[in-house]
């Protein structure tokens, strides 16, 4: 799994219920040192300062850097301050719900779709192209994706999103095999997160879970199994997995139509 001692940054930290900390929590466990990122000091005081299920030493054990990961500098600056590395998790996405979700796909909103591109998308390639000379020995860097393959309702442009960054991991892996640096997805099951709960139709899209889910899907609990994926695909057991979408879903990207009543758990 993760390597004892070495270093690894999460980016897209945002409360206690984001899958980057169950990520980051998961790695420490594993004995590495975890940098967590998030966007800026206005977002952490929102989200992160305001949250209770931390104590206040819980807070202040986090080891937490800004990035903006549409302003380069921010990104550069945040790989040069770091150190050595030995993986990074991509937890980062955002589509104006107003404009770029919901019930109708068509939308005039272009700005609004090039920054969800951006930021879902196109940072995926920022942050390896920083991160990457901070792996010396090779590395890992991981992605969170969810079902690109199909068009679900009120999901619209975010889903055109995840195919692009799922698109965006393949070209990475091609390009960064020489500096033994490898870089994967993990499609994960809807978790309950705050991103999550800003999806318009969100509580739509978690009771397909159980329909099409051969096995169980907790929207809370399940986070840990995200997480735990996400710590394989950083270590070196995956040492010769590169350019993949990990489904960590139930199963329910296998099934066609919904579950009959003596297939459910």
């Amino acid at each position: 799994m993760i390597e004892k001692g070495k270093t690894y940054v999460v980016m897209g930290l945002l409360d206690a219920d984001s899958i980057a900390y169950a990520v980051g929590k998961t790695v420490q466990q594993f004995g590495g040192n975890v940098i967590y990122t998030v966007q800026n000091e206005r977002m952490k005081k929102i989200f992160f300062e305001r949250n209770k299920k931390w104590s206040e030493e819980e807070k202040n054990a986090l080891n937490i850097r800004y990035c903006d990961v549409t302003k380069d500098d921010e990104v550069i600056q945040l790989f040069e301050d770091v150190g050595p590395i030995a993986g990074v998790t991509h937890s980062i996405a955002f589509a104006n719900p107003k404009t770029c979700l919901g019930t109708e796909f068509h939308t005039d909103a272009y700005d609004d779709l090039k920054l969800a591109y951006h930021i879902s998308a196109v940072s995926l390639a920022t942050v390896t192209r920083y991160a990457v000379p901070k792996m010396e020995q090779g590395g890992s860097v991981v992605a969170l994706s969810f079902a690109s393959e199909l068009a679900f309702a009120y999901y619209n442009w975010m889903g055109v999103n995840k195919a692009a960054l799922e698109a965006t991991v393949r070209g990475l892996a091609r390009r960064h095999g020489r500096d033994l640096v490898r870089i994967n997805a993990i499609s994960a099951g809807p978790v309950a997160t705050k991103a999550g709960s800003a999806i318009p139709g969100f509580q739509e899209l978690a009771s397909t879970w159980e329909k099409i889910s051969p096995l169980p899907w907790d929207l809370e609990a399940d986070k840990q199994e995200v997480a735990h994926a996400a710590a394989f695909l950083m270590g070196p057991y995956s040492k010769k997995i590169s350019g993949q979408v990990l489904y960590v879903d139930g199963g329910a990207s296998i099934v066609g139509g919904e579950l009959l009543p003596y297939e459910k758990p």
